[in-house]
């Protein structure tokens, strides 16, 4: 018996700390209040971003990859970070205009955010923290963390792999049959 409530005990413990990525608290690229909640059931890639990087005009390649799989159910989300070089210190006002007005993007936008260390993010801790498939810090920009149907993280992506890598795209295709 005493087991048994220790176990229970346990996983009571454990769902009440494992927020679904759904729920965890952000801010939009607007500081508007808002979660991942309107995506759920939907594919995600998740990327960390920044406007002053080798790897920026990936901003392009991403939008493309939005286009053409969002009637299939996938959401590209951006995050800017700061975290590496201080390639983003732009505000958010800067970053959405930058984004927009130079690479057409489309795909929703976040708030600036921390995917490393000590600060790091909720939704980031969801996606490569200890308990995750895709664990392990990030390591530069544009890292891609595909994320499925079921809001948990399932491939990782480095910088390197280009948004329109076909080893990125037959993952982003499988997760959408899924």
């Amino acid at each position: 018996m005493r087991q048994f409530l220790l176990l229970l005990t346990m996983a009571i413990t454990t769902n009440i700390d494992a927020k679904p990525v759904y729920d965890l608290k952000l801010l939009d690229i607007d500081g508007k209040e808002t979660s991942l909640a309107e995506y759920k059931g939907k594919v995600m890639l998740i990327v960390n971003v920044a406007s002053r990087c080798g790897f920026t005009k990936q901003y392009k390649g991403l939008e493309d990859l939005y286009v053409q799989y969002k009637s299939m159910g996938l959401v590209v989300c951006g995050f800017p970070c700061n975290q590496f070089g201080n390639q983003e210190p732009a505000n958010e006002t800067e970053i959405k205009s930058f984004c927009t007005t130079k690479f057409g993007v489309t795909f929703p936008m976040f708030s600036k955010i921390d995917v490393n260390g000590a600060t790091r993010h909720p939704l980031y801790e969801k996606l490569v923290g200890k308990d995750s498939q895709t664990k392990g810090n990030i390591k530069w920009n544009f890292t891609k963390i595909l994320v499925g149907r079921d809001g948990n993280p399932i491939d990782r992506f480095g910088s390197l792999t280009s948004p329109s890598s076909g080893k990125l795209r037959k993952a982003i295709e499988k997760a959408l049959e899924e």
